[in-house]
């Protein structure tokens, strides 16, 4: 059965490099996260993959552009941001709005994010299922499940 992931962009995919300001697409210097091309690659064989991000200045095309830079864009069906949902994401609404947009049950989506406030504690209470990208291996409640490596996300799939 076909499952839908939904990826959190900054230092979750790719690199949020703290010196650079702006719009990513536009940095001298765009880097993805470890393993990510490849985690993304098998799990689009038999998965759709979004990216939920909180950017808040940058339209779905941008956001585009900045995976093509880091050749992960193929593997991406679409984007959801700020710009296209008028949510922010820190909130249950966000993921809800996801669920609408998307036609699908919260039991067949996924989302994997670096942040609890953000990504992971707002997909849960919207019925997602929820992993936390934790590769500093920071405190994680027993109720999360967590992952220090994205490649880990094909073992427990």
């Amino acid at each position: 059965m076909s499952h839908v992931y939904l990826f959190d962009w900054g230092d979750t995919l790719m690199i949020d490099f703290p010196s650079q300001s702006g719009k990513m697409y536009l940095w001298s210097h765009v880097e993805a996260v470890a393993e990510s091309e490849q985690t993304l690659k098998q799990l689009s064989q038999q998965h759709t993959i979004y990216v939920a991000t909180s950017a808040q200045d940058s339209s779905e095309a941008e956001i585009q552009r900045a995976f093509e830079r880091v050749g992960l864009d193929s593997y991406i069906n679409g984007y959801f941001c700020k710009a296209n949902l008028g949510l922010e994401k820190n909130s249950a609404d966000f993921y809800l709005a996801i669920l609408e947009s998307l036609g699908d049950s919260a039991s067949q989506v996924t989302m994997v994010g670096d942040s609890l406030s953000k990504d992971i504690y707002p997909a849960i209470e919207a019925g997602l299922h929820a992993v936390y990208y934790n590769p500093a291996r920071e405190y994680v409640p027993t109720d999360v499940t967590s992952i220090e490596r994205l490649s880990q996300l094909l073992d427990i799939e």
